[in-house]
């Protein structure tokens, strides 16, 4: 990700979506990251992975990401074209996983987005434009370093450019 701005249209989901829902657990074990894709959300949403496009938006309500701490759950979801996931809330585990692979997570406690609404994210002012119904919601706000990690498409692209990390 070079700019800090995206824009895509929203898929809707709700509450407590697992990341076994996300990405079933059966096919985590390879290194193939096409079948992430082709199997991502299957089981809530057998659609989603024709009606997504690159850039699109994936908006839930409470407890994204609930379960087990797997990577490939929003490996699942980038790989798959969604640019950025809007919640109400994360669970910690999957936020911290998101962001250390380059998928920016935010935080907006009370939202009325609908499907397809058009969406755009600014990551450094924190805003997410609901450019269908002219609203803007304020998320909350994320330390400057995890902003980077995201500009830079993660966390190992981020160390190779600013730490010490050598591969």
């Amino acid at each position: 990700m070079n700019d800090t701005t995206l824009k895509g249209k929203a898929h809707v989901y709700g509450d407590n979506i697992d990341t076994d829902a996300i990405i079933p657990g059966k096919y985590t074990k390879t290194m193939e990251l096409q079948t992430f894709a082709d199997h991502v959300l299957e089981d809530l949403d057998p659609a989603f992975k024709t009606k997504v496009r690159a850039g699109d938006i994936l908006v839930a309500g409470d407890n994204f990401g609930c379960g087990s701490s797997r990577e490939q759950a929003p490996l699942a979801l980038k790989v798959a074209g969604v640019s950025a996931v809007v919640a109400r809330y994360f669970a910690r585990i999957f936020f911290r996983n998101a962001v250390n692979i380059g998928l920016p997570a935010l935080e907006i406690r009370e939202h009325d987005i609908a499907p397809d609404d058009e969406l755009e994210i600014d990551l450094k002012s924190g805003t997410v434009k609901n450019l269908t119904r002219n609203v803007q919601y304020l998320a909350s706000p994320m330390p400057q370093t995890m902003i980077e990690i995201l500009i830079e498409g993660g966390l190992v692209n981020y160390l190779k450019r600013y730490g010490d990390y050598h591969l």
